[in-house]
């Protein structure tokens, strides 16, 4: 179905005060989202979004019958990082829906099964729900992507709800830094009365809108498990920034939540409020708090079998601790290098996980760790220079070596990043300093490289990133290498931000 042309369309009084409706209802959530003056320099452009949107929805509604399960998913998309869109269920691709000439694009599932779904215009995403014969609509504008999606048609309320909880618990976790500082009575006051305002939020929209009992289990995680997130976290990161441990002095009851929480829910086990949760949680109780006979090395690896272990125990549903199960192993494994702690990590991890597909990345990520060892040399990958040459990684170490990566996602690192590196090039000027960008698009990156003039490093950019994840193991942007002049490794895990880093350099 192709889109229909207002000019061609007549609407009748009833469609078009319903339009004004929508429209009215519409400029009030959008306001909310968006500086009034952005609004108001985008109205026109709104105004039509809506009308198309209610002109193509008002004609498929016409199709929907009883006994089927038809829906529709379309919209606009400005800006677009990439030129398709990505509908998926649980990480797994349903279709690839390319957006056309216009920064369009539109799809009708013959038969789509209610739940939760995503959506991606790579790298970002974003979740929407579908009831039966749901047909949506959705503006995106790629440069403030959260920030931008406004959702309309036939199931647009209850997503536009939920995206707007999503904002609001962004807006809240970014005041987070000075909260958890806080002194525990003061702590509580903050986090419960931002809960109560966003209960009453949730409870009234469900009586408004008086969504499904399936939408229903999302939309209460994402109430709920952000304000349970912020109770695991807070005896954790209280202690780190301030020295004071108040895991004693915590009311015995301060953790009666966890006693009403489903920790095999599957419906849940692709949602993010839910598995960042479960990751807090089993950061909080596998935390080792007595350990003055181990080393570092040997706490992160106790700290983490401990999740492991727990994890096993506490979560039966083999889809969410799966999930649980590799958060746990990318994180230990990026963040400690030692091979025999990886190996004895591992041998755990196997045994718990049956999720072959990840095992096999983790395996990987494992090997590429082993290989990047101090005094083994860089393993050979193929890049890319600003003429769209290939460039192997072994033709430009013939010299003391950092290299460091950057996107252009990232801007204020990019900035920092290239400042650091112009005031270290001054200091060591025996190093060469490699800069890779890890976009996939040449264009962009050759734009990037004219608007930030690059001057104190050697420009690349990654080829193919799945061959430079598995012999790199690059998965963080803030991962800086450190080469001997033999080409041989020096430090392949550090960081040019670390206070310490210049210590790799002398």
């Amino acid at each position: 179905m192709k889109l229909i042309t207002l000019g061609y369309y007549n609407l009748n009084s009833d469609l078009f005060n319903y339009v004004l409706t929508v429209i009215l209802t519409s400029t009030k959530y959008f306001c909310k989202l968006t500086k009034p003056q952005m609004f108001f320099q985008n109205s026109i452009y709104y105004l039509f979004f809506y009308l198309t949107c209610i002109t193509l929805f008002s004609s498929c509604n016409k199709e929907f019958k009883a006994d089927n399960y038809t829906a529709y998913f379309g919209g606009e998309v400005t800006n677009a990082n990439n030129p398709y869109v990505l509908f998926c269920k649980d990480s797994e691709v349903i279709d690839t829906i390319k957006i056309d000439i216009n920064n369009r694009f539109f799809i009708k599932f013959d038969s789509l099964t209610p739940g939760l779904y995503t959506f991606k215009n790579e790298p970002e995403y974003q979740y929407i729900y579908f009831d039966k014969n749901d047909s949506i609509m959705v503006h995106i504008n790629s440069k403030e992507f959260d920030e931008s999606i406004v959702y309309c048609g036939r199931g647009d309320e209850k997503n536009n709800f939920l995206m707007e909880l999503y904002l609001k618990n962004e807006k809240d976790r970014s005041t987070l830094f000075d909260v958890f500082d806080y002194d525990f009575p003061k702590f509580n006051r903050n986090i419960d009365s931002v809960y109560a305002t966003s209960e009453k939020f949730y409870a009234t929209k469900k009586e408004q809108i008086k969504w499904s009992d399936g939408f229903d289990t999302f939309a209460k995680a994402a109430l709920d498990f952000h304000y349970f997130s912020k109770k695991e976290m807070y005896p954790v990161i209280h202690k780190i920034r301030t020295g004071v441990d108040l895991y004693e002095d915590l009311p015995k009851n301060y953790y009666a939540f966890r006693k009403s929480i489903n920790f095999n829910c599957n419906e849940l086990a692709s949602f993010s409020p839910y598995i960042m949760y479960l990751s807090h949680m089993l950061n909080n109780v596998g935390a080792i708090n007595y350990h003055n006979h181990f080393s570092n090395l040997d706490l992160e690896l106790k700290t983490n079998i401990n999740k492991l272990n727990i994890a096993d125990t506490l979560i039966k549903n083999k889809k969410v601790k799966n999930t649980i199960l590799n958060n746990i192993a990318f994180s230990y494994l990026l963040e400690d290098q030692n091979m025999v702690n990886n190996h004895k990590f591992l041998e755990i991890y196997n045994k718990y996980s049956t999720d072959k597909s990840k095992k096999n990345e983790i395996q990987k990520i494992g090997h590429a760790i082993q290989l990047l060892k101090v005094g083994n040399e860089l393993p050979e990958v193929m890049l890319i220079d600003k003429n769209r040459k290939l460039v192997s990684s072994n033709s430009f170490l013939k010299k003391k070596t950092v290299i460091f990566f950057w996107t252009e996602k990232l801007t204020s690192h990019l900035i920092a990043a290239q400042k650091k590196i112009a005031s270290l090039k001054q200091k060591y000027p025996d190093y060469q300093f490699i800069a890779i960008n890890l976009d996939d698009n040449q264009n962009n990156w050759n734009t990037s490289l004219s608007k930030y003039n690059f001057d104190s490093s050697f420009e690349l950019r990654s080829n193919d990133f799945e061959d430079l994840k598995t012999k790199w193991a690059i998965i963080k942007v803030h991962r800086t290498i450190v080469l001997n002049s033999d080409t041989t490794i020096k430090n392949a895990f550090t960081n040019i931000f670390d206070v310490n880093f210049e210590n790799n350099l002398k």
